[in-house]
């Protein structure tokens, strides 16, 4: 049987939820690298929804697994549901959607929570030794659930200092780079903090990716 991981979305649109490139070159090197997919979201309200063609313009209230499953093509399900014997690794892609509905990072910053649906799965995937890869903003999801996790988002000084203050360590990785943590079994990828299009993104989640199979063997 294949090995499958688990693409957690935060909604579809680089504000306010899953950064829609970085998902589709994730899933993209996880088919090309023979791994299947199971796609999980929160059910839950986007802590805000923006209209990605005028900020200024008031948006409705929208679900955050309703507006994943358009990523993954209505072939999705409630993070809360999704049972251990159903993945063997984890990959979170970026977007705003990972610091305002998966965690509060976008608003606390190093004080911020990540909410209990994905924390409990990190956790258990820690405990079971699975693999968890994570993209662009992402990792700080990592740094905060994880005491000592080493990540990359780039090379931002500040951001760098974000994951320290929360114990974490971070290392400078460009855009076509992967970090791992063997410790912990992580893999993170800078994606959309620096890169300067979706072929820069489409490297690095192939990085990514095949620091991911490795963690597998």
């Amino acid at each position: 049987m294949k090995k499958r991981t688990a693409v957690v979305l935060s909604g579809c649109g680089v504000n306010d939820g899953t950064e829609i490139h970085e998902a589709v070159a994730a899933v993209i090197a996880l088919d090309r690298a023979g791994l299947d997919i199971v796609y999980v979201a929160p059910d839950m309200e986007q802590t805000d929804s923006i209209n990605h063609l005028d900020a200024d313009i008031p948006q409705p209230s929208r679900n955050v697994l309703v507006e994943s499953a358009r990523i993954a093509r209505g072939d999705i399900k409630d993070i809360k549901r999704l049972l251990p014997s159903e993945y063997d690794a984890i990959l979170i892609p970026g977007g705003f959607g990972a610091a305002k509905n998966l965690s509060t990072f976008a608003k606390e910053g190093p004080q911020c929570s990540v909410i209990k649906e994905v924390k409990d799965l990190i956790v258990e995937a820690l405990q079971d030794k699975k693999p968890i890869a994570a993209m662009c903003i992402a990792p700080v999801i990592l740094a905060k659930t994880i005491p000592g996790a080493t990540v990359t988002l780039g090379t931002s000084d500040e951001i760098a200092g974000a994951v320290r203050a929360m114990g974490g360590t971070h290392v400078s990785c460009d855009s076509g780079g992967a970090v791992v943590d063997a410790e912990n079994k992580l893999v993170t990828t800078p994606a959309y903090m620096l890169a300067k299009g979706p072929a820069e993104v489409f490297a690095g989640a192939e990085a990514l990716v095949a620091e991911l199979v490795r963690l597998l063997q």
